[in-house]
C-alpha cells in the first residue's frame, strides 16, 4: 500500500521543514563565505553565484543583504580588520613604558590574531596583487593604524635619548616586517620551525634584535 500522506487543509499554507534564518545571522553566513572563497580564489576569480552557492541561498536574496560587492567588501573589513582590541592592548603597555613589552605585546598579539583567522591575511595580499579597490581599506583598517602607533612611539623614545635618531617609520616597519614573515612562512608556506624555536622565542629574537639595533648604548 502506498504510504499515508497528510490531507492538506485549505486555505492552509504546507508546512515548510527549512529552518528560518534571521536577517543577521545570515548576513554573518554570507560575510564567512565570501571570507573564505575570496582568501582561495581572490576576489577577481570568486562570483557572487559561488558565494550564494555556498551559503545556500539565491543570488538575490545575496544582494538583498548587499546590493554590491563593495558593500559585501566593507562588511568583511568591519567583521574582520578590527584593530581596535589590539591597540587597546599595545597602548596599555606603552603606558607603562617597557619597550620590550610594547613590541613583544604587539608581535604576539599579530600572531596570534593571523593563527586565528588566517583567511585575513590572505585577503590582504590578494587585494594588493590584484590591485583591488578593497585594498586601500585593508591597510587603512589594518596596517596603517599599527604601523603609526609605532613609529610615534619610537619618535617619543627617541625624543627621550633612549633610542638612536632613527627614522621613526622606517624602523616601525622593519620591526613590523619581521612580524609579518614570519606570519607568512607559517601560515601561508606552511613552513615548519625548528622544534626549539617556539613562538614565544621567536618573538623575543625579534624583540631583541630591534631593541638592540636601536637602543643607545
Amino acid at each position: 500500500m502506498p504510504p499515508k500522506t497528510e490531507a492538506r487543509v485549505p486555505g492552509k499554507p504546507a508546512r515548510s521543514r527549512r529552518v528560518r534564518v534571521s536577517g543577521e545571522e545570515r548576513r554573518r553566513q554570507i560575510i564567512e563565505a565570501a571570507t573564505t572563497l575570496f582568501s582561495r580564489k581572490g576576489f577577481r576569480g570568486t562570483t557572487t553565484r559561488e558565494i550564494a552557492r555556498a551559503v545556500g541561498v539565491s543570488e538575490a536574496m545575496l544582494f538583498k543583504h548587499f546590493a554590491t560587492k563593495e558593500e559585501l567588501y566593507a562588511a568583511i573589513i568591519e567583521a574582520k580588520a578590527h584593530v581596535e582590541r589590539l591597540m587597546d592592548t599595545v597602548v596599555e603597555a606603552a603606558e607603562r613604558g617597557n619597550d620590550a613589552e610594547v613590541l613583544r605585546t604587539l608581535a604576539r598579539e599579530m600572531i596570534a590574531r593571523t593563527r586565528t583567522d588566517p583567511a585575513l591575511m590572505r585577503l590582504t595580499l590578494f587585494s594588493a596583487l590584484e590591485g583591488h579597490a578593497l585594498s586601500d581599506m585593508m591597510f587603512r583598517s589594518r596596517v596603517q593604524q599599527l604601523d603609526d602607533f609605532l613609529s610615534r612611539y619610537i619618535a617619543r623614545r627617541i625624543a627621550a635619548g633612549a633610542f638612536r635618531n632613527v627614522d621613526p617609520m622606517q624602523a616601525a616597519w622593519n620591526f613590523m616586517g619581521m612580524v609579518v614573515y614570519h606570519t607568512q612562512l607559517l601560515e601561508l608556506f606552511r613552513q615548519k620551525p625548528p622544534r626549539h624555536l617556539t613562538s614565544d622565542r621567536a618573538v623575543e629574537e625579534m624583540v631583541q634584535l630591534f631593541l638592540n639595533g636601536v637602543r643607545r648604548s
